[in-house]
């Protein structure tokens, strides 16, 4: 590839970034009145339920303080932040245990709890974009704090499968979550960048997350990482929750390894990572109509979820992020090629050329799902900004390095 190359595709990912996907957001989603942002929006724009989703509050606070770290202070942007981060510290916390909810109303009245620790990572991460891009200590100690709080909740865990109560009876079946160590180890890193004082913690926890992704979940004699599995990484071969495989979150956890691998200059991991890419893609990839599927059964079984043979918007994000990363760092034409085919699949089928952004879940055939939405309690503005973002970095090296 030459430099001309590299920067047709920086100036697409940034055109598609700012004109399209974050001004999408900005324009339709920011509640100026109670604070945060609505995530339910239709295919134009419309909010369809006022209830908010904590999630993509601290999710939408990390991507709007990450532009700003990233290309300047825009006063959008700011105001975006803070709004956002005023909604999810005033009516956000249980103030019972200091816990988060899951959802709220629009004004901020709690409506759902889950047990998963997740509304308290992405309040992390949101927090500790906001201070390194606002230099707000407060906001870096509340982010200390809460990285405290779900580590605990995940060593806990590890420990002891029935705390914090599980979703199946840990007497009857016990097990371990792929998804819990794989955003830690996000986590960890974002923290890395934003809490200097306390790196050496999240290096640590770091490289005891990476221990346990390969520990418990990758089984190579079944060429996959396994979404569940027993407390000591059995594969649960006569249960269906056992054999799932989530390519997308596998290939997410790609570029996080390649994260690790950067930060600790442990290169015998690549060999790991372009393994699992490779595994993931032939589960994962459809050969017939194109995309990622949601869930496979590594056993060749229809899974449980109902959705499982959709193609969803996240999945083709962290598929690309993940396929332009190992270009860049092997040099490897497959990879590329990969990025191109995804590019063109995901420009025919997902994005909204009329409205902006993408659509959100597509049938087996790429068909969109009846009416289009652009957002509901799970996406918002935080998969395809983060990958159009880290897209228009990488692209931007590789065309200064061609």
């Amino acid at each position: 590839m030459d430099k001309v190359c590299f920067e047709s595709y920086r100036k697409k990912y940034e055109k598609e970034l700012f004109d399209s996907c974050i001004r999408f957001w900005l324009e339709n989603g920011i509640d100026h009145e109670h604070g945060g942002i609505y995530t339910a929006l239709t295919r134009e724009g419309n909010v369809y339920t006022t209830d908010k989703s904590v999630w993509l509050n601290g999710r939408a606070l990390w991507m709007f303080s990450s532009l700003c770290s990233t290309y300047g202070k825009k006063q959008k942007w700011i105001g975006a932040a803070n709004l956002c981060k005023s909604f999810l510290d005033k009516y956000c916390i249980d103030p019972a245990d200091g816990r988060m909810y899951f959802t709220v109303t629009g004004d901020g009245r709690p409506l759902r709890k889950r047990r998963y620790m997740f509304s308290e990572t992405f309040y992390i991460i949101g927090n500790a974009a906001y201070g390194k891009a606002f230099n707000d200590q407060t906001a870096i100690e509340t982010a200390r704090k809460y990285f405290d709080m779900t580590l605990s909740i995940y060593q806990d865990r590890s420990k002891d499968p029935s705390h914090p109560a599980p979703k199946f009876n840990p007497e009857t079946r016990s097990m371990r979550s792929f998804s819990e160590p794989m955003i830690l180890l996000n986590v960890s890193h974002i923290m890395q960048e934003c809490d200097e004082a306390n790196k050496e913690l999240y290096y640590r926890t770091a490289e005891e997350l990476t221990d346990d992704i390969f520990k418990y979940f990758v089984h190579e004699n079944l060429q996959a990482v396994l979404e569940n599995v027993g407390p000591n990484g059995e594969f649960l071969a006569d249960t269906m929750q056992g054999r799932i495989v989530n390519p997308g979150h596998v290939l997410e956890c790609v570029w996080f390894l390649l994260t690790q691998l950067e930060r600790t200059g442990d290169e015998t991991l690549l060999p790991k990572i372009e393994r699992i890419f490779d595994w993931s893609v032939n589960i994962g990839w459809d050969e017939k109509y194109e995309g990622l599927f949601y869930f496979k059964d590594v056993m060749g079984y229809t899974p449980e979820a109902l959705e499982h043979d959709m193609k969803v918007w996240w999945g083709q994000c962290e598929m690309i992020i993940a396929s332009l990363l190992l270009y860049e760092k092997t040099g490897k034409e497959k990879y590329w090629k990969w990025f191109v085919k995804l590019d063109e699949y995901v420009t025919r089928a997902f994005r909204d050329e009329e409205y902006g952004e993408w659509y959100g879940y597509l049938h087996y055939d790429n068909t969109p799902t009846i009416p289009i939405c652009k957002g509901n309690m799970f996406k918002g503005p935080f998969h395809v900004p983060r990958m159009l973002m880290l897209a228009e970095r990488c692209l931007a090296r590789l065309a200064a390095r061609a």
